[in-house]
């Protein structure tokens, strides 16, 4: 079996794992390196670049050649369509879906002025939601780099990070977690997915023992928030549940608006509560925000 990830470390890692847990089943599996956009293109913000999919279209091609039978992807990355032919056939048990800060104890102890780096607009508008007197910088590469970008003072103060990430590279020490509700996350974030071509069989059925299916109800309701509300994952769409709530949050981009919405999770059509937030979101206003 080949699996195919991205080239940076903390792809690796989650290929590793991936491989690691299908050898202790005695599935033997190889990691193939693909080499995708969004890593080509560093030199601008990722919700500035046209189209979708930066960190998987071509791991998906190579998917649907049969170069590969599984793409190792940060669920996070993938797009809530999926191509004709591909399949989502497994979401681990997830890890710490929470952002972190990185160069700080906390966003609200930041002093005025403090140049924060992240590459999302997620994370761009809600932290101008939050501190107007923020400067907001453009910070790209690897979990690493960016880590390193901070306490060396190369471009920025400070950075936000997802937890799982610094988690997953033993980098966890150097960040302070932030509460969900004040920076809320993306959907699907902290969670690996699993993605194969629909009608390989043998496949799922090696892939089925890694998914757990507390991790694939939360995510699948996450995501139905972007899905309902036809973002790519680099819109400014927040989503995060917590016990059998589902919150969703639009900020727009300027910071000067947040909209946030929640609903009950029913654990047989999670989904549903996806839309649910998603239309008490387009209620509050979120289409235009999104729109503009």
């Amino acid at each position: 079996m080949k699996l195919g990830t991205r080239g940076s470390r903390l792809a690796q890692w989650q290929a590793e794992w991936v491989r690691d847990r299908l050898s202790t089943r005695g599935v033997a599996a190889e990691i193939v390196v693909i080499k995708t956009r969004g890593d080509a293109e560093v030199d601008r913000p990722l919700h500035e670049l046209e189209g979708k999919g930066f960190f998987t279209k071509e791991i998906e091609d190579a998917l649907l050649a049969g170069r590969i039978d599984v793409a190792v992807h940060s669920l996070k990355d993938l797009p809530t369509q999926l191509p004709a032919g591909l399949a989502l056939a497994a979401v681990p048990q997830r890890h710490d879906p929470r952002d972190a800060l990185v160069g700080g104890t906390s966003l609200g102890a930041l002093p005025p002025g403090t140049r924060v780096g992240t590459s999302s607009l997620r994370r761009v508008t809600q932290l101008r939601y939050l501190r107007s007197d923020l400067q907001v910088v453009s910070l790209r590469g690897n979990v690493p780099t960016r880590v390193r970008k901070v306490e060396t003072g190369d471009g920025c103060d400070a950075a936000l990070l997802a937890l799982a990430g610094l988690e997953r590279l033993s980098l966890a020490a150097r960040a302070t977690p932030i509460d969900p509700l004040e920076l809320m996350p993306a959907p699907g974030q902290g969670a690996l997915g699993l993605e194969i071509r629909a009608d390989d069989r043998a496949t799922r059925d090696a892939l089925r023992p890694l998914g757990d299916a507390a991790s694939a109800s939360a995510v699948a309701a996450e995501r139905a928030v972007l899905s309902a509300l036809g973002g790519g994952c680099q819109a400014p769409v927040a989503a995060w549940v917590d016990g059998q709530r589902l919150f969703g949050r639009v900020t727009a981009a300027d910071g000067a608006v947040q909209h946030t919405a929640s609903a009950e999770i029913d654990p047989a059509r999670p989904e549903a509560a996806g839309e649910a937030v998603a239309r008490l979101l387009e209620a509050d206003g979120a289409a235009s925000l999104l729109a503009r």
